[in-house]
Parts: structure tokens; C-alpha cells; sequence
């Protein structure tokens, strides 16, 4: 429906059978597109650097190791400002090797200078590749769609696909400012010196600051052209009176949003809070909503070795930058594909504080999730 000129991947699990589907609507003539399956994933990650920068829209995803392999050239991507987009089909970095999905390797590569936006549903991520495009191609900045491994890129449910049409109304044919032309030569990506190397970060840090405006206003768009909305930088959900706020990314939400119904019909305050958009991490947004809270629980699907939860951490700097001092306890969990079932989540609600003292987070309880239950039931008679 986005119409890229070029898709190169490498496949890797549980990214695989994305780009098969593509590779067959190019093979079928649905998709009038360059397919190239390259060589490795640093390979397809400059393929589509170089198709951009030669003014086609292109398309890759990846997962895991194969985005850390992506790693030299995900910086130059979003150095040079290109608008590459790409799919993350979330899943743990070994060692030890795992295929399931945690967070871990997009948030890996956090600070390469992509906007990194979670989704919850397919449906999401149908909407949100659309409008990451749109996104992209405005701020010149690369996007990276961030969707569970399996928990969602194996799961099949009901998906509203818009016409061609609609598409095409909302997301406007690429033209590229800057494509390469011999007719008319120049040189991206030129070397820089000392005397004005910081000046292109600091360009980079206000184009992506600059993006979280674009981001909300053209959800808001989405929204009154197709009927669906999920919420720009972040979707609320119970947060009326919330006196303890759950707050995560991704897939996770939708069990910590049943957790949120079944406390509040028993006279719990307590809301959620998804954070859909993590670069740029939207700190006004997050005041905004969290500054009546009392208690704030982060559950994250990535650590930061040797400091602990990553959204934590930096939803704790936005907030004492602010002047709140709400606790903000961190849970770590769903590595490797780890259920975190409503159970566990409700249990972490009902303890008094989550963190023990002179701790800035804990992994989630060990847990034997409902499916595991039940098959042990059987197993045992």
C-alpha cells in the first residue's frame, strides 16, 4: 500500500515471512517494486540507504542480531537524514540464542538517531507503517516500526486494510530533496572535521525533537481519514483519577489494560499508560499525563546491563527535570518470550513498593503462566 520503489532484506526469524509475502506480490506483479535479497543484513541496510538517497522509496525489516548487524549503517542512515523505513520484529539478542520477542535489539540501537515507535496490534502496525512513511519523508528522518516477534508477527486476527486509495490520499508520492542526480552531481555524506561535526548532531536532536508535533498531528489526521487513532506519542488508557499509573510498550499493554478493568471494578485508581513513541522520547507528553500519579509502575521488555530498566530511567529523568518526584518503580520481564500474564501483573500492582531499597529495579516473579497450568493439570490427572 506504501508503494516502495525498493525492499532488501535478509531473513531472519521472526521477520521472514514479511519480506516472503513482499517477495511474491513483486513476483506476482503486485508490486511494482526492485526485491533484492541481499547478502547479509548490513547489505540490505545499505542497499535501501543508497535506493533513498537515489530518490525510491524503500523498505526493509529485520529482527535481532540482524539489526545489530545493521548497526554501522543504521547511524549513517540517520546521519545522512534519509527517510528509510523499516520493520523490527522485536526478538532477544543472544547469547543464549533465543528466537522469541523481548525489546532488546531495537533498544540496542535506541541512540542510532531513528524515531522508534511500539505498536500494540496489527492493526497498529498496519496504521503505523502508513503513517511512518508519511513521517518520515516530512522530517527526514528514518522510522523504525517496532512490533513483537511472534505476539504479533505470528498471530492472525482481524485487520482492516485501507483502499489503495485512501492510502495514496494520505501518503503523498516520495520526492526526495536531496537524490542523487549525475546530471546534477553533489556529495552526501562528506566528511566533517572538528569545526562542525556537533553542529550536525545538533541538527539531528532538533529534527527529532521537531518530530513529536509531526508524529501527533499526523495520527490525528490518520484519524479523521480512516477512523483510528493510537494516540501519537502515547495512548492513555483508565487515566481519570489514576492514582497509580501501569505504564509499558507494545503487545504487553493489552494484558495490562485487562489488569487495569478488573482493578477498577474493584474500586482500584489505577490507569495505564502505552508509550507508543520512544525516539523521540516524548517528555512533555509524559509530564503531562503522569504528573497527578502517586505511584508509577514501568514494565520494560529490555534491560540495560549493569544499570537496569532504559525507560525507567529516562522516565524518571523527565520527571525530576520537571519538579516530580513520583516513585517510579521498574520491572523487567518478557525476556526471551517470557509470558507476563495479568497475574503477575496484578501482583506487582498489590505490592506496596515494587523496588527494595537502594535497588532501581527487579525482574518479574517467577510465574507459571495459565496455559503452563493447565497442561500440568492435565498431565497430572
Amino acid at each position: 500500500m506504501c508503494q516502495p520503489q525498493v525492499v532488501a532484506a535478509y531473513p531472519i526469524t521472526p521477520q521472514t515471512h514479511i519480506i516472503e509475502r513482499l517477495a511474491q506480490h513483486v513476483a506476482d506483479g503486485e508490486l511494482k517494486a526492485e526485491f533484492i535479497n541481499a547478502e547479509s543484513e548490513f547489505g540490505a541496510a545499505s542497499i535501501v540507504l543508497g535506493a533513498v538517497a537515489a530518490g525510491a522509496r524503500s523498505f526493509t525489516a529485520t529482527a535481532s542480531q540482524g539489526l545489530l548487524l545493521m548497526t554501522e549503517v543504521l547511524y549513517n542512515i540517520a546521519g545522512l537524514r534519509l527517510p528509510v523505513v523499516m520493520v523490527c520484529a522485536n526478538r532477544a539478542v543472544g547469547a543464549p540464542i533465543n528466537i522469541f520477542s523481548d525489546h532488546q535489539d531495537s533498544m540496542s540501537v535506541r541512540d542510532a538517531g531513528w524515531v522508534q515507535l511500539y505498536v500494540e496490534t496489527n492493526q497498529e502496525a498496519v496504521d503505523t507503517l502508513i503513517q511512518a512513511y508519511r513521517i518520515a519523508e516530512a522530517c527526514g528522518l528514518p522510522v523504525m516500526v517496532c512490533m513483537d516477534g511472534f505476539l504479533l508477527t505470528h498471530t492472525f486476527e482481524p485487520v482492516d486494510l485501507p483502499t489503495q486509495a485512501m492510502v495514496d490520499n494520505f501518503l503523498p508520492s516520495f520526492q526526495f530533496s536531496r537524490t542523487l542526480d549525475p546530471t546534477r552531481p553533489m556529495t552526501l555524506g562528506g566528511a566533517s572535521e572538528a569545526d562542525n561535526f556537533q553542529e550536525y548532531r545538533a541538527a539531528q536532536q532538533s529534527a527529532m525533537e521537531d518530530a513529536a508535533p509531526v508524529i501527533e498531528a499526523f495520527d490525528a489526521e490518520f484519524n479523521e481519514q480512516f477512523g483510528r487513532s493510537h494516540g501519537g506519542l502515547l495512548q492513555p488508557y483508565q487515566l481519570d483519577g489514576a492514582e497509580t499509573v501501569l505504564l509499558g510498550m507494545g503487545s504487553l499493554m493489552g494484558a495490562v489494560c485487562d489488569v487495569v478493568d478488573k482493578l477498577r471494578d474493584q474500586g482500584q485508581a489505577v490507569g495505564a499508560l502505552r508509550l507508543r513513541c520512544f525516539r523521540p522520547f516524548p517528555v512533555q507528553a509524559l509530564v503531562e499525563h503522569l504528573g497527578g500519579a502517586k505511584r508509577i509502575i514501568v514494565l520494560e521488555k529490555a534491560i540495560s546491563i549493569g544499570a537496569g530498566g532504559i525507560v525507567a530511567a529516562e522516565l524518571r529523568a523527565a520527571l525530576h527535570q520537571a519538579g516530580i518526584m513520583t516513585p517510579v518503580e521498574s520491572v523487567i520481564g518478557g525476556l526471551g518470550g517470557r509470558d507476563l500474564t495479568p497475574d503477575v501483573i496484578e501482583a506487582l500492582f498489590q505490592e506496596s513498593s515494587i523496588n527494595e531499597v537502594g535497588t532501581t529495579f527487579q525482574f518479574a516473579p517467577d510465574h507459571v503462566s495459565l496455559p503452563q497450568k493447565n497442561m500440568e493439570a492435565t498431565n497430572n490427572g
